[in-house]
């Protein structure tokens, strides 16, 4: 079972309190009903899913129910560093040389 911390709570806990939201620091749309078919398709649809490290939203919902960001490497499904929502992308990931 994979620990995350969270942020908020600042503890790790088990996997299972926690859900995905989507990719982080994404532009998301403010009118939804203003969104054209395609453009609808790609906000909700259409993700580059790369390997290696990713940049994912994040939900404790059977803690403190806070959305939080994560930098995980979809390789090793390891967890690199978790964030407050609204701060911005690291400039340098802990671990990461130069």
């Amino acid at each position: 079972m994979l620990l995350i911390r969270c942020p908020y709570c600042e503890e790790e806990r088990p996997e299972l309190e926690f859900r995905n939201a989507g990719e982080a620091h994404i532009a998301r749309p403010t009118n939804i009903a203003a969104e054209s078919d395609d453009d609808f398709e790609k906000f909700f649809f259409i993700r580059a899913n790369p390997k290696g490290v990713i940049y994912e939203r994040w939900r404790h919902i059977h803690g403190c129910a806070r959305f939080f960001n994560a930098v995980r490497d979809t390789v090793t499904d390891k967890f690199v560093m978790t964030y407050k929502a609204g701060e911005p992308k690291p400039a340098k990931l802990p671990g990461a040389s130069k």
